[in-house]
This record gives C-alpha cells, structure tokens and sequence, in this order.
C-alpha cells in the first residue's frame, strides 16, 4: 500500500515538471516567456492604468515583446457593451485620482497585428468582473514579483520631475509681488529683477517637465535667486505693509463699485420697457383711436356694480400682464360668467390696455378699465411721492390705491386684489366662502416655522420710535401682498383709510422704514390685528426671486406669485418658472408676432 502511495505521489511530481518543461521544449524558452508576461502585463495595466511606465521598466529589464491574445485563445475576458457611455465617467475619475493615462501607443500596436484587444470604451471593471475566479487566482501570483519590481521603479519614476519650473514660477510670481511694492524706476535692483522676472518667463513658456528647461535656464534662476534677496532686504517690511494694506482698501472700493453697478444694472433692466413691449403698446394704441368713440366701450358695463359677483381689482400698467392675470383667472374658473375685473391704470396705458380686451374677449367674464387721472377726488389727500425717490416703481400712485379700496368701488362689499405678476390655476370660488372672523383682510402669513419666506414685522419697521413700540408686538408676524380678501364692509366700519394716513404720515416725517418697500410696512400698520391668516397653498410666493421654490408647492397653489424683481415678462426671468405664464399667452397673436414677442 505504501509502495502504491509512492508511485502515485512520483507520478503527480513527474506530471507538474512535464507541465513546467513541456513549454520550454516544444514552444522554446522566448515565446513560453513571452505568454507568461503578456498575463502578468495585461493584469498589471488594468489594475493600474500605468501602461507608459511599464513600457519604461520593460525597456530597462530587456523583456521580450508584448503579445496580444486573440479573442478565441483568451476566451475568459468580457468585453463592456460599446453602448455603455456611462461607462466612461468612473473611469476619467479614476485617472484623475490616479494620475495615470492609457498608452495610446501599445493600443496602435495591437490594434496594427490585426488581434483583437480592450476596446477603448470598455470599463476596467467589467474587464476585471469578467475574469474568472481561477484566471484571477494565477494571475495574481504569476504577476507578483513583477508587480512588485513595478511598484519599485514606479515610485522613483513619480518623483517630481517639474520641480524646477514650479520653482522658477514661484520666483516668478514673488518677483511680480515685489515689483507691485514699488516701481521698477525706485531701485536698480527691481529694474534688474523685472528683466530677469521677463526672461525666466519667457524660458518657462510651454515647459512642464524639468528636462524641458536648458541649463542656461537654471542659471538665470540662480542669478533671479540672488535679485530676489537682494530686493527682500532693500524693501522694508513697513513699505510692504503699507503697500499690501493700500491694495486691499483698493481692491475693496472696485469690489462696491462693481456691486453698485450691477445693482443699478438690474434694477435699470426691470424699469426700462422693453422696445417690444413699448412696439406692442404703440400698436393697440394706434388702433384704439382708430374706433369710433361707440367701439371702444367694452360688454357688459352693467355687471361691474353688482356686490353679488366676483370682483377682482388689478393697478397695472403693463398690458400682457394684465391678459395673463384675466386670462388664468378665467380659464381656471367654474363660472366665469361671475367675474369682473376692474383693471386701474393711468391714461397714458389706458387705450392699449382697453384694445387688447377689445380684440381679446375674455369670454363670458367682465373687464371693466378706468384710468387713476379720472379719481377727481384722490388728488385732495396728496399721499404720494413723499418720500424723496425718483425711482416709479415706488412712487406711482397706483401702488398706494390699495389703501382707498372702499372710496374706489363703493357698490361693493368684498373684493379680491391681484397684483399684476401673479398667475391663477385653479377655481377661486372657495376664497370667496372664507370666513373671516370679523377682520378686514385675508393673506397669506410669511413667518411659518421651515417655509419661506420667513418675515416679522421688526425685520422692516424701526421700533425704536415710541409710538411704534408701544403700539405692536415687534415678533408679531408679517403677511403677503399679492393676493388680498379685503372685506369693504369691515373697512369702513373701522375707517382704515384714515388709520394708512395716520401712519404715512408719521413715515414721512420719521425715518420709519425703507421707503422703498413703504407699501408693505404701511399694510402691515394699517391692518395690524385686522388680518386673517389663509392656508399657504392659497397664495405662493418667491418665483421672482427665489430658484428653490417647491415645485410640489407650486402644482398644487391656487395662486402663483412673481414677487421680485425678475419678472416673467423680462428677459431675466428665472427659465424654470417662465412656462407657468407664457401659457396663458396666445404667442400666435399677430400683434406679437409684430412685435417680435416670443415665450
């Protein structure tokens, strides 16, 4: 039995040493050699992607040629789909991290003995994942000595071989750094160091590797060296002081500078009509005094008294954003026959605004226009423009009609106030049913904990005044101007008008708030207590302004809301939100097209 095991053991040596020999005897000794470092080779390019440096240690040790399998001898690797474009991101990552590239050349050279290869699209991975377990196995430890003998050379081989232009650049830029300090003119050193700063500059144009630089190069630097501490100890440290502290308070005044510009620039772009929008005016203008005096009169003037109906009160003097707000509000209600729009402009607007519905019916809703010039009685509180600002986005009149509501519709008892940036998508009839507990307005509230916006009164009216601190809770919470339920009846029986003049007056007289914004603060004064907080979804705000409104919140808002400056009929509109208007414009019309207005 003994004797049995040894003959069996003999015969399992004699086996593996005729495996081992066998190579040698009938392929020879250079081609065995030759398959055995193409494994190790492949398996050490795709771990690595270091292909050029092997390239470098394979000339140096004098191994033998590289040899590509063919597709049927190597029947164990998995080639990446050529679809998998994602395929390429890890891998430009991975040579980014690594800081190695493919060898292009040994890719030509495969690709020249007509074999088949890793194609250049392919993953490492799914080369890698493609491998079977055994392949796996014997590469790595045939590989082993040899990536060891890799891993040597490569680490000398990564030493940095561009640490002289990084130090010539570095020179350069101190040289710079000095020359700034004081001029060339001043010292002879600094004359002779900005030659020098300009010859190493141009030597160093182009070179990335030291071997790129001559020797005479690498003198200069030596003779650049010395200028530069010749020069550090003729600069007193005091001079540069003062030097450094001269150019930040410089670069300070053009950091305002550029601020105040482009502010100026924006809010000039958001003032400034259009010269479509100007061409579209002209036109509907042209044609509103073309009619006679009997065409020019809209339907249904007789709705526009009714307290039963739903009214709806838009100060706007801009045309399209008069038709986006009738328009959305129409094609999203259940009865439109119950809508009237009052629509307050000023008489220079007054006849292209009118054509627009002439020519635009809103089916079965009622547009009644009337122009501000036409108040007569307005005129005798003479409320507006007090405040010293030229800008008219703040000084029109038609921003502070809100606070003469009652005066302005008498015959009626509620009525819903839009601003003109807003959108409607859905039915409006519940607003109507709310129920106000008593109080004189209903809005949305801006200081719900985890939404935006998040406002309290303090954050815009100055406490510090006596009367304003005795009278309101600084924390108390501010509401949204946009979309208004004002109960007329409720004003009236308050006499609120006379409280918003109370208070405007105190702000001209005090520097109460940023008259800027005066409309907001006064509103907030004027019906402090007298405010119903409606749910959120009612009325959305901050497409004007803000590009990370929900847009779940804003699928779901009866009422959108372009507060801010960015406005979706300027070209600075925020893309993302824009659609929510133009949709409820026919881009077809021929005026529009006229006049060059597109989505």
């Amino acid at each position: 039995m003994k004797l049995f095991r040894q003959r069996q053991r003999i015969l399992i040596l004699s086996l593996l040493f005729l495996s081992l020999v066998a190579p040698l005897i009938f392929l020879g000794r250079r081609e065995f050699l030759e398959d055995l470092y193409r494994v190790t080779y492949r398996t050490d390019s795709l771990k690595l992607n270091a292909a050029e440096q092997i390239q470098q240690d394979a000339e140096e040790l004098e191994e033998p040629n590289q040899v590509v399998y063919k597709q049927k001898d190597v029947s164990t690797i998995s080639y990446g789909s050529e679809k998998n474009n994602d395929a390429e991101e890890p891998r430009i990552a991975a040579v980014e991290r690594n800081g190695f590239n493919h060898d292009e050349r040994q890719d030509k050279d495969a690709q020249g003995k007509d074999v088949s290869s890793i194609d250049e699209d392919t993953n490492v991975n799914d080369v890698v994942h493609g491998t079977s377990k055994e392949n796996i196995k014997v590469t790595n430890r045939t590989s082993g000595r040899i990536a060891d003998h890799h891993h040597i050379l490569n680490s000398n081989s990564r030493e940095v071989k561009n640490q002289k232009v990084q130090e010539i650049k570095d020179k350069i830029l101190m040289a710079k750094a000095y020359l700034k300090f004081a001029p060339p003119s001043t010292n002879s050193h600094l004359k002779e160091l900005e030659l020098q700063m300009k010859e190493m500059e141009r030597a160093v144009e182009g070179a990335t590797r030291d071997s790129d630089l001559s020797r005479s190069v690498l003198q200069a630097m030596r003779h650049m060296e010395a200028s530069l501490s010749t020069v550090s100890r003729s600069v007193s440290d005091c001079s540069v002081a003062s030097k450094l502290q001269a150019m930040k308070r410089k670069t300070e005044e053009q950091v305002r500078f550029q601020r105040s510009r482009a502010t100026y620039l924006v809010n000039l772009a958001v003032r400034t009509a259009q010269k479509n929008f100007h061409c579209l005016s002209m036109r509907l203008t042209a044609e509103y005094f073309a009619l006679r005096p009997e065409e020019r009169k809209l339907p249904n003037e007789n709705k526009i008294h009714h307290p039963e109906l739903y009214h709806y009160v838009v100060f706007s003097d801009n045309v399209l954003a008069c038709a986006v707000v009738v328009n959305s509000t129409v094609s999203t209600a259940k009865e439109p026959g119950k809508l009237v729009f009052h629509i307050v402009t000023d008489s220079l607007n007054l006849p292209a605004i009118s054509m627009w519905f002439l020519i635009n019916s809103p089916g079965n809703a009622t547009v009644h226009i009337q122009s501000i010039d036409n108040i007569e009685w307005l005129s005798k509180y003479n409320t507006f423009g007090k405040n010293g600002n030229n800008d008219p986005r703040y000084t029109s009149e038609l921003i502070y009609l809100l606070f003469y509501l009652p005066d302005i519709f008498p015959a009626l008892n509620k009525i819903v106030i839009f601003d003109h940036d807003v959108v409607v998508q859905q039915d409006l009839s519940g607003l109507w049913n709310v129920n106000m507990n008593g109080n004189v307005n209903g809005a949305v509230g801006t200081c719900q904990e985890g939404k935006t916006p998040f406002h309290r009164i303090n954050g815009f009216i100055n406490f510090s005044d006596p009367l304003i601190g005795e009278s309101f809770d600084a924390n108390s919470c501010t509401w949204a101007f946009g979309m208004n339920l004002f109960d007329l009846q409720q004003w009236r029986r308050h006499n609120l008008t006379a409280v918003y003049h109370k208070y405007s007056q105190m702000g001209s007289e005090k520097p109460l708030w940023n008259w800027n914004v005066a409309r907001m603060p006064l509103g907030w004064l004027t019906f402090y207590n007298k405010t119903e907080v409606l749910d959120r979804l009612w009325h959305i705000l901050g497409l004007g302004h803000n590009s990370g409104v929900d847009r779940n919140d804003i699928e779901q808002a009866a009422v959108v809301h372009y507060d801010g400056i960015r406005k979706p009929w300027l070209d600075i509109a925020m893309g993302r939100y824009k659609g929510y208007w133009t949709k409820f414009l026919n881009f077809d019309h021929p005026f529009l097209q006229q006049c060059n207005l597109q989505p």
